[in-house]
């Protein structure tokens, strides 16, 4: 029974924090669906008003008020009288066709992330991972059946890995090292990156053989044929390619400790010496209070048997484990941690 003691105690915290959580996806949903119906790129030759939206993108006239002030509200479109123009910051990153462009990574998220989450609480009770078939919002992209599909969950991959590609190349000295191969490198796309920043550099990208097709394609779409090198392989069956350095983006958080040291000590042998290993995901913070990487590591749970995030300093020890030495952590992107470690 609720007593007025326990009403005053409620009445002096404020709940707006618990309202706005609660209501969070609905924020999500509204840039979901701009990028799906082109809001983004109907405004990119300048402002207009909501009829000219409407009749690019097949508003609804009842819907389309609500929609469109929402999209302001959120700092996604910018209103002048009746008229609305992408925000700064959509046209950084939303507007279709642009080197920038984000659009693929929300339509990614949109795509997997909603039926996955809905099973929480499912996988809280059982321990079950959820949606463990790609095409059915999985987090396996190699793994789908149907090759256009594969396309556009790499695509979205390539969207983060423009951004992610041009800080590493910022965050090492790659003028020490001749080569490098990208461990799961899917189509391609961080590896052309950093050899267009960094010429001198021989790549290689190592992936499951039924990869080949899509990085084929998309290294000749961006006119590297022969510039990156791909091999065919699983990363705990066949021989790693040596190179100066080996990246691991996104590839541990999908296994187990026992699993996660087995491959770093294959990395450890095919890294040639004096070179390095480079490490990234959304690594958790050692004392394990950022929420945002803990929701990461969750989702991990979710879409995998065995994955998670794991803390920065548990991955230094892996490493030292392997025989690296020297290893040093910093942030990337602002959402992910980049560790190094010298062989």
């Amino acid at each position: 029974m609720t007593t007025t003691d326990d009403r005053t105690t409620a009445a002096a915290v404020d709940p707006d924090p618990l309202i706005k959580l609660t209501i969070a996806d609905c924020a999500a949903k509204v840039l979901h669906s701009a990028v799906a119906l082109g809001v983004f790129g109907a405004l990119a030759d300048g402002p207009a008003d909501a009829d000219h939206v409407a009749a690019a993108t097949g508003l609804h006239e009842r819907m389309a008020p609500d929609f469109l002030d929402a999209l302001a509200g959120l700092g996604l479109l910018e209103r002048t009288g009746d008229r609305y123009g992408n925000s700064p910051l959509a046209e950084a990153y939303l507007v279709p066709g642009t080197a920038t462009y984000l659009g693929g990574f929300v339509e990614l998220t949109n795509e997997t992330l909603y039926g996955t989450w809905g099973r929480l609480t499912e996988a809280l009770t059982t321990g079950a991972p959820q949606h463990l078939d790609p095409d059915k919002g999985g987090f396996v992209g190699d793994r789908h059946k149907d090759p256009e599909k594969m396309k556009r969950f790499f695509a979205g991959l390539d969207a983060y890995s423009d951004r992610m590609g041009v800080e590493i190349a910022r965050a090492v000295d790659w003028s020490r090292h001749a080569s490098f191969t990208d461990l799961g490198g899917a189509r391609g796309n961080l590896a052309a990156v950093l050899v267009k920043e960094h010429p001198h550099l021989t790549a290689g990208v190592f992936d499951l053989e039924r990869t080949r097709p899509l990085f084929t394609e998309h290294t000749t779409r961006l006119g590297l044929d022969g510039r990156v090198a791909f091999t065919g392989g699983d990363f705990f069956t066949d021989d790693i390619p040596k190179a100066d350095v080996i990246v691991l983006g996104h590839i541990l958080h999908g296994f187990d400790t026992d699993r996660r040291r087995e491959l770093l000590n294959r990395v450890f042998a095919a890294v040639n010496p004096g070179g390095r290993v480079l490490v990234y995901d959304r690594m958790i913070d050692d004392e394990r209070r950022d929420p945002e990487r803990l929701l990461s590591s969750l989702h991990m749970r979710l879409v995998s048997q065995d994955g998670s995030e794991y803390r920065v300093g548990d991955l230094r020890t892996w490493l030292a484990g392997a025989g690296f030495a020297d290893s040093t952590a910093q942030p990337l992107l602002g959402t992910h941690t980049l560790v190094t470690a010298v062989r």
